[in-house]
């Protein structure tokens, strides 16, 4: 199964080779901002800087640039989504979030997961939380056995123009134009 990851430029430099793994082995590897600044606080210039610097890092190693951006911290306000789009580049959140990085044991991780997960969610997961391989096996055993597919956001999405071929719902999905 192919899964979405969302990168920080920093640990791009860091582990150049781990970036390079995800690629070949077929997942997405998306942009996530070059230093996990809190972007509602940018100018629409410095966002664009950030998200060019932490992409020209990906794209060099995968050859692909990104064309997906999950803001740092979950933030984002209308100045933060006008200007990612404006660039081409479709920002991405999430409907169920794991909480991994608070360190909780692998079975709160998969009960968080399991309770909340539905047709077209996109789970949160962070690289670096300590329980989070240990409760990957079940939280996936779990979803295929409830019939669920897991793909790359990229497939998951809907193609087309906001406002024209989807809008957005209150929950963030996003929902065909009629």
């Amino acid at each position: 199964m192919k899964a979405t990851f969302f990168v920080v430029g920093e640990w791009v430099d860091k582990y150049p080779e781990s970036v390079k793994a995800l690629a070949d082995a077929g997942h997405e590897v998306m942009g996530h901002s070059n230093d996990h600044a809190h972007f509602n606080t940018l100018s629409a210039d410095e966002i664009v800087a950030d998200i060019n610097t932490c992409n020209d890092k990906i794209e060099k190693i995968t050859g692909v640039r990104p064309t997906l951006f999950r803001p740092p911290f979950g933030e984002y306000d209308d100045h933060v989504i006008t200007t990612v789009r404006g660039m081409g580049i479709e920002p991405i959140q999430w409907d169920v979030d794991s909480l991994d990085w608070k360190d909780y044991d692998a079975a709160t991780i998969t009960q968080r997961v399991t309770s909340a997960v539905g047709p077209g969610s996109i789970v949160l997961f962070h690289n670096a939380a300590l329980h989070t391989p240990e409760a990957l096996p079940g939280i996936l055993d779990y979803l295929l056995g409830e019939g669920y597919e897991i793909v790359p956001i990229g497939q998951l999405i809907l193609q087309g123009t906001y406002n024209t071929d989807f809008t957005i719902d209150h929950t963030g999905r996003q929902c065909p134009m009629e």
